[in-house]
């Protein structure tokens, strides 16, 4: 069978001075995120494209485990693969030292640019300029290796990016136990098939970012006192966690309200403690908030009092479903 090729941009990235790695890339090629990034953290990353190999990506972690630099395990793949001539591939080791091979038959325009800890390859692109945006997007962007990385997306695609056009994208960064469960998949968002893909993964992005990371600088973490506490019994009131009196007393039944919004919404990474907010958690709790107002102005009910009580509020009546005991006339 004759596999499609992937007309593709992509970076791979390390920081030398905690060993995180990743990879960035959209293509026109449905759902590039299940073919392209190969990461592991304290090793390096890897990505395989064009008329891809696959096996390349679990191939060249293997041999950067081994304590083969990003040169030599390049060498080594491209060597010992017979389809090289149509292949890209970019890879990066741990020590920040990257490479990059271009076969002489991948469709026009491809090539790429290798740096400091990263490298950049693409291949059916509007021109160089892709590639040497990418570049420089990453070196001068501040933040830490997921910023970058997306900005080298961004970079890529004004400059024209794919040829074809847009269609996927995927941002992989493996970090030493700093993904959910201590593993370390620290981020891993894809978008398989959007007419905006690198724009839908920034979205998907921010809220994975809000949900399971911990990025934020703790100085910026709010006190749960005046006018935040009012505010805060207000959305939670609003959206059903909180029955008790609007008076920025941030007192136990409080506490309890916001204890349960944090768990049932995957904040508890978020939740530093009970006296303190992240700001981000404040807005996302009062964009909730404002998003069930104008549920209820704009929803004609179906259930009695059902706009009234909000998606947080207790359900009415009767034991929970695991400890009725009475059969309901379908069971019969």
């Amino acid at each position: 069978m004759s596999w499609p090729r992937f007309g593709t941009f992509s970076i791979v990235a390390c920081d030398p001075d905690d060993g995180t790695c990743g990879v960035a890339v959209q293509s026109k090629f449905i759902a590039v995120g299940a073919v392209v990034p190969w990461a592991e953290a304290k090793v390096g990353a890897v990505a395989t494209q064009a008329s891809s190999n696959p096996a390349w990506g679990p191939e060249g972690i293997a041999l950067l485990k081994q304590g083969l630099r990003a040169k030599e395990v390049v060498r080594q793949l491209v060597a010992a693969d017979p389809g090289r001539d149509e292949r890209q591939l970019g890879v990066v080791d741990a020590r920040g030292e990257a490479a990059a091979y271009t076969g002489p038959k991948c469709m026009d325009w491809a090539g790429q640019v290798v740096g400091d800890g990263y490298a950049c390859q693409g291949n059916i692109l509007f021109g160089p300029a892709v590639v040497k945006s990418m570049a420089r997007a990453y070196e001068t962007t501040a933040g830490d290796i997921a910023d970058r990385l997306l900005a080298a997306l961004f970079a890529g695609q004004r400059e024209g990016g794919d040829r074809r056009g847009q269609q996927s994208a995927a941002l992989l960064v493996s970090k030493k136990s700093a993904g959910y469960g201590a593993s370390d998949r620290w981020v891993d968002v894809r978008v398989d098939d959007h007419p905006s893909p690198i724009e839908e993964l920034r979205r998907v992005f921010r809220l994975y970012d809000l949900t399971l990371l911990n990025r934020e600088n703790p100085k910026t973490l709010i006190p749960i006192q005046g006018e935040t506490a009012l505010a805060l019994q207000h959305d939670l009131s609003i959206l059903g966690y909180y029955t008790g009196r609007l008076n920025g007393n941030w007192d136990a039944p409080s506490r309890a309200s916001f204890a349960r919004f944090v768990g049932e919404h995957n904040f508890e990474n978020k939740q530093q403690n009970e006296t303190a907010i992240w700001p981000t958690v404040l807005l996302y709790l009062k964009e909730r908030a404002g998003a069930e107002v104008a549920r209820r102005t704009q929803t004609a009910p179906i259930v009695s009092d059902a706009l009234s009580r909000g998606p947080g509020a207790q359900p009415k009546g009767g034991a929970p479903s695991a400890h009725r005991t009475k059969k309901s006339p379908a069971s019969k």
